[in-house]
């Protein structure tokens, strides 16, 4: 919401006295984000602007009063890295579970859009969030998709389009960049990219995942000035020293106790240090929440409530420009959230632009997104499978062996490998493993189905499926039978996408995601209970504890920009290399052996 000058001047007379506020809050005390005070203090409100921080009691000239009752006022909530479409929610549901948590502004990085759709998919992001309560601001995706060369998404974004979404106003910034290899070998799509950043301005947001020394200089050097890929507290303290802003994420919550001592040793809290989300998926959003989750798990781990706070309001301002924001100063917008205690934050009363728009977690009225604003649809351009392309076969054998790579390990994969049977044309599953089975979706080429054997995952006892797959999001799906695997795959194809769990032929999970194959049709909470019966059921197919980690997991299998092998749609891929790979090193075939080069 813009700030006209009508307003601006009509807070000026207010808070001279010659005119009565809109709001007033009284008796609040104010976390104070620059003196990391909390001090009491008056709040007068008008339009959506502050324009009188005053003595408590010294004013009482207003339309309206509130009685804060001595609770802690803090400035809104901002999340300075979020993918939205990790809630399999569209953003006006998603704003109506945050907004009651405290969050009123997210920096949204929509590159899990952008690899089905391309532009229009920004453009949905930007029109579906237009006029929301929660404040969206949208960054240009840079990483689709994430490794060129090495997978197919929907689209394919380069200098060009980066030019075009940042001359869009609503577009704040260049995505996190996750093509690091390209950005440290001169690309010359990485350079078209970043050199289109700089030009604009605009903010340029990293994924330095594992870079330290001289190759983490170099991606600064190029540009690049925030990170939220912490691996350790030794590399977020490198960075930090490096100049890079944190962006301390909620998504890998056992790296905090270390991040937090490694803190606390420092002279100063910079105000380069940020939090955000990154992926929350539905269940936990709710049940848990978003930053506020984060913000609480640091003050478990010894933090100040005040230097959390000031990580999640002044600091993000700062980083994402917005110097209207985060601070309860007059002439700021009147984002602000309502505490009772600051050993265990929960939204009280939340208001935005000035207006009370929820207490005790409850919104006070239903989000709708703009009429004309229709959600993208039919995104899975893929005929039916069949039970036989669900199995692994190596050309031109119909009975010997083989020695093949595989991946070995989930979230952190190695290459392993196995000799292995041919019978009938088909590779004997040996045990211990399962193979993962990834096919492209948006019809930009017709490249037959990659498979690979698998693991570290154990003998899964049927199929899991899933079109949402970072970052090309193609459909993947893991088993062992192939008949299940097929009627996973079909169930998704069917349904517009989604996730599914399919045990000897019976359908134990399915969560629907027509939109883009990636965000659902359903209430929150409904989808929700969706999610949290799939992770549950999840165990029956997969020896996982928890059982969160599963979809965690088969999320991001196919991410080939990591180090280590991957399988995508284009093959068996080499993440540290940037080289697809033959999974075949040696067969034996009626005694004619080939070996691989």
């Amino acid at each position: 919401m813009s700030i006209t000058n009508y307003s601006r001047r009509r807070a000026v007379q207010a808070a001279k006295g010659e005119i009565p506020f809109d709001l007033l809050l009284t008796q609040a005390n104010i976390v104070d984000m620059v003196t990391g005070e909390i001090r009491a203090a008056d709040i007068g409100i008008v339009d959506s602007l502050i324009a009188s921080v005053h003595p408590t009691g010294s004013r009482l000239d207003a339309n309206e009063i509130h009685n804060l009752n001595g609770y802690f006022i803090s400035p809104g909530l901002i999340d300075t890295h979020v993918h939205l479409e990790s809630s399999h929610l569209p953003p006006n549901r998603y704003a109506e579970i945050v907004l009651t948590q405290g969050t009123t502004a997210v920096f949204w990085d929509p590159h899990e859009l952008a690899n089905v759709l391309g532009l229009e998919g920004v453009r949905y992001a930007i029109e579906a969030s237009r006029n929301l309560p929660l404040h969206v601001m949208v960054a240009a995706p840079s990483s689709v998709p994430s490794t060129p060369g090495l997978e197919m998404s929907g689209a394919d974004f380069a200098g060009d389009e980066m030019s075009t979404m940042l001359s869009w106003p609503e577009v704040h910034g260049v995505a996190e960049v996750m093509d690091m290899f390209g950005v440290l070998h001169g690309s010359e799509r990485m350079e078209g990219i970043l050199n289109a950043g700089l030009a604009s301005g605009k903010l340029i947001e990293g994924h330095a995942r594992g870079l330290k020394g001289a190759d983490l200089q170099a991606y600064l050097a190029a540009g690049v000035t925030s990170d939220h890929e912490l691996t350790s507290a030794e590399d977020a303290l490198e960075k930090l020293r490096a100049g890079l802003t944190l962006e301390i994420r909620g998504s890998h919550p056992y790296l905090l106790p270390d991040i937090v001592a490694e803190l606390q040793k420092l002279p100063h809290l910079s105000s380069q240090i940020t939090v955000c989300t990154d992926d929350v998926p539905p269940d936990v959003l709710i049940e848990k929440g978003g930053i506020i989750a984060l913000l609480n798990l640091l003050i478990e781990h010894g933090m100040q409530a005040t230097d959390v706070l000031r990580f999640a309001t002044l600091n993000a301002a700062i980083r994402l420009q917005r110097p209207d924001l985060g601070l309860i100063a007059a002439g700021r917008r009147a984002d602000l959230v309502v505490f009772d205690s600051l050993k265990k934050l929960q939204a009280k009363h939340v208001y935005v632009a000035g207006e009370h728009i929820a207490k005790n977690g409850q919104l006070f009225k239903t989000l709708a997104t703009e009429q004309d604003v229709l959600p993208p649809r039919d995104t899975m351009h893929l005929s039916p499978v069949t039970a036989k392309e669900c199995t692994l076969q190596i050309k031109n054998i119909t009975e010997g062996s083989a020695r093949l790579r595989h991946i070995s390990g989930a979230r952190f994969t190695q290459w392993g490998e196995i000799d292995v049977q041919i019978c009938n044309g088909q590779v004997q599953i040996p045990d211990g493993f399962s193979v993962i089975r990834v096919q492209h979706r948006h019809g930009r080429h017709q490249a037959n189905p990659q498979i690979a054997l698998l693991e570290g995952w154990g003998e899964l006892r049927g199929a899991i499926a899933t079109s949402y797959s970072h970052d090309s999001h193609n459909l993947v799906v893991l088993g062992r039978n192939a008949d299940d695997m097929a009627q996973a795959a079909n169930l998704l194809i069917e349904s517009g996408g989604g996730m599914a769990l399919v045990q000897n032929g019976k359908v134990l999970a399915h969560v629907a995601m027509p939109i883009a194959g990636m965000l659902s049709d359903l209430p929150a909470e409904q989808l929700a209970k969706q999610f949290r019966q799939l992770r549950e059921l999840s165990s029956q197919i997969a020896d996982w504890e928890p059982p969160y980690r599963v979809f965690k997991a088969i999320e991001g299998t196919c991410l080939a920009c990591n180090a280590g092998p991957h399988l995508t749609d284009l093959g068996l891929t080499d993440g540290t290399t940037r080289e697809i790979v033959d999974a075949v090193i040696a067969t034996h075939n009626n005694n004619n052996d080939r070996r691989a080069n």
